[in-house]
């Protein structure tokens, strides 16, 4: 087994792109609305939330992805196949994932599309990024 090898400023890279991808998703021009309304929040809640901690815990764990997915593809991986395997690991792994969870706590279809289709775009421009930055 090889040691893995990280692409440093494409790891940041997609880092930064799920958190661009996902302050777009959940802006009013997209699903807000709709993912606050099947979450059960209100503007009062979410404005009293810690937003610096909120940020920077979601930039950590955004790295920890980005991290993950690319020991996962590997130094030799492709754009497509970047593409591909990020789509796969939306869907497939994290998509799937919240399904069940989501099943259990019986929440809506609305919110799971909301939720794992953000996880599907940013995964896939995630592995498109560390799959193309050579």
């Amino acid at each position: 087994m090889e040691p893995v090898q990280f692409n440093y400023p494409a790891v940041l890279a997609a880092a930064l792109v799920s958190f661009v991808v996902g302050g777009a998703w959940y802006s009013p021009l997209l699903f807000a609305r709709v993912w606050m309304k099947e979450a059960g929040l209100s503007e009062a809640q979410l404005q009293g939330a810690r937003l610096g901690k909120v940020f920077a815990l979601t930039f950590v764990c955004s790295l920890v992805m980005a991290f993950n997915l690319a020991a996962f593809l590997g130094a030799k991986a492709t754009l497509a196949f970047g593409a591909f395997a990020g789509f796969a690991t939306g869907l497939g792994w994290v998509g799937m994932s919240l399904a069940i969870i989501y099943l259990f706590e019986q929440r809506s279809l609305k919110l799971w599309l909301v939720n794992g289709g953000c996880q599907v775009v940013t995964y896939t421009l995630m592995g498109a990024i560390l799959g193309g930055w050579k």
